[in-house]
């Protein structure tokens, strides 16, 4: 069974959905919005868990799904929502879980085989890495793989990001009461373990995060908000809550290559990917962002709409909660 709480959360968050305010802009279902959003067409993608601008190709967005699928990822062109090429990963072993995909310097791919379905049992998870095709065609790509363990035990994560200047790679781990953001070595080894250690906590059940194309800003998402961090070095400071869009099963996030936005997508067929306005860009302040608030303030509360949602949302989390410890994931 594929997370019945995050699918009961979307039951509730359609509801809360009847909102203008929060509803997808009609170029954006139509899929020509470009970086504005867009629709995912592909009848194969419908566990679209992961999302990254690629730098090499303007207006297009590398995703995957989540599992049972194949080692492969998909490009998307944000101008229609049909994809574009599959790149086959070629020499690793079956995907067991791949939950995350990021860009790093030279226009590397790095995608995150590092879900555990039951909650940080598996004592090894697996990243891959593979150079962006120059030409979008279908085709099949030499991958490089790693193994990677948390110092402090096995866990669940959804969250792979590579930072744009020093590809260093860091994993931000799935936690209900909130996780840690972890730090890899400073160059991932093909030939041994490679050890991530929590180097800051993060106060979200974060389901992807970004870097910004500077590496100045990190966005965390989760199913019902985000949280914006200066990256201050590695020693990350919360600057505020990110105005996350509303979606049934809320499962990536990526910087446009402006970073003027942030793109929210998530799982589903025809699944919508949803845009808002990055903290801090086009804006002469950050605080005056329309998806940034102060740190006391909650998502969504500069939305009057959200506010209902968020009562709906509140009546449902005793269920979710529950429903998370009585049925896993497979």
């Amino acid at each position: 069974m594929r997370r019945p709480f995050a699918l009961l959360a979307g039951a509730l968050l359609a509801g809360a959905c009847v909102l203008p305010a929060t509803a997808l802009p009609a170029s954006a279902a139509d899929g020509g919005a470009g970086d504005q959003g867009f629709t995912i067409k592909d009848p194969r993608i419908t566990e679209s868990s992961g999302l990254a601008a690629s730098r090499l190709h303007p207006g297009i967005y590398w995703t995957h799904n989540d599992s049972d699928d194949g080692p492969y990822i998909y490009a998307v062109d944000s101008r229609t929502g049909k994809t574009v090429a599959r790149v086959t990963l070629r020499g690793i072993g079956a995907p067991r879980d791949v939950e995350a995909i990021s860009i790093g310097p030279h226009n590397e791919i790095y995608v995150g085989d590092i879900g555990d379905n039951l909650g940080g049992t598996w004592p090894y998870v697996w990243i891959y890495r593979l150079p962006e095709p120059k030409e979008l065609k279908d085709q099949t790509v030499t991958a490089t793989q790693y193994v990677v363990k948390y110092s402090n035990g096995p866990r669940d994560a959804e969250s792979l990001l590579v930072h744009p200047k020093t590809g260093r790679v860091y994993i931000v781990d799935k936690k209900q009461d909130g996780g840690h953001l972890y730090e890899g070595p400073a160059h991932l080894s093909a030939s041994g373990t490679n050890v991530f250690h929590p180097v800051a906590p993060v106060d979200l059940w974060a389901t992807d995060a970004a870097f910004s194309p500077d590496g100045r800003q990190l966005a965390v998402r989760g199913y019902f908000g985000g949280i914006y961090y200066d990256w201050n070095g590695g020693k990350i400071k919360r600057e505020g809550r990110l105005n996350v869009p509303l979606q049934g099963q809320g499962e990536s996030v990526t910087y446009s290559i402006d970073g003027t936005k942030l793109l929210y997508g998530s799982e589903g067929t025809d699944s919508p990917v949803q845009a808002q306005d990055a903290p801090g860009g086009g804006s002469s302040a950050s605080a005056k962002s329309p998806s940034f608030g102060g740190s006391s303030t909650t998502s969504g509360d500069s939305t009057p709409g959200l506010k209902v949602g968020a009562i709906v949302v509140l009546l449902g989390v005793a269920a979710l909660f529950g429903l998370r410890r009585v049925r896993r994931r497979r």
